[in-house]
């Protein structure tokens, strides 16, 4: 089934539908997003949505897509106020921290990543495209700290990039089990870690 060509109150109403659904996602994951659900949640019906989509993979790739400018507003936006290089730098790894510790059902990346990581298709392209967007975004603000001399010229961005990830995962993996304000505490003391360690 075809989607409807957008219009103003078309847009507005796709709109709506993916933030109902990007909630549900969250706490649900994206295998467990229903068209019905989500036509409940905004009081439509199925077929209204799925004129809006035409498929469920059509609109599970409108979340992820949802989710992507969920985290650059809450993270990279932000950190683009800070001065370049190590300001900026920390700024996005401790914003990316709050993220993944700071809301119910943790970061739909990294829960269609593991939902998807050994499923190919189009969702699986998706996720591993915008990750590999965003660790790149993160290579790029390692490199203007390497520039500015607050990191050590041989510093390696794209290991201390993946680096970074690790403490990513394991504060993600942390605050949904344990406590969460010990599970950010000790991600920024890694943060600290890491970072000195490109320092000395």
């Amino acid at each position: 089934m075809a989607a409807i060509a957008p219009t103003p109150k078309g847009v507005a109403t796709r709109d709506l539908i993916v933030e109902r659904a990007y909630q549900q996602v969250r706490l649900g994951g994206f295998e467990g997003l229903s068209i019905g659900g989500v036509a409940s949640a905004v009081s439509m019906s199925k077929s209204g949505v799925f004129a809006h989509f035409g498929s469920r993979e059509e609109l599970q790739l409108a979340v992820l897509e949802a989710g992507v400018q969920h985290f650059i507003e809450a993270v990279f936006r932000p950190a683009l106020r800070e001065r370049r290089g190590l300001p900026r730098l920390l700024s996005i790894m401790r914003r990316t921290l709050e993220w993944m510790s700071g809301s119910v059902g943790g970061c739909p990346m990294v829960s269609a990543a593991i939902e998807y990581d050994d499923r190919p298709g189009a969702i699986r392209d998706a996720v591993a495209g915008y990750q590999k967007r965003l660790r790149t975004e993160l290579v790029k603000a390692i490199g203007m700290a390497i520039e500015t001399g607050e990191l050590r010229a041989d510093t390696d961005g794209e290991q201390l990039a993946f680096e970074f990830f690790a403490i990513e995962l394991a504060v993600h993996h942390d605050s949904r089990l344990f406590d969460k304000d010990i599970a950010v505490q000790r991600g920024l003391r890694a943060v600290d870690r890491l970072v000195a360690s490109a320092q000395s």
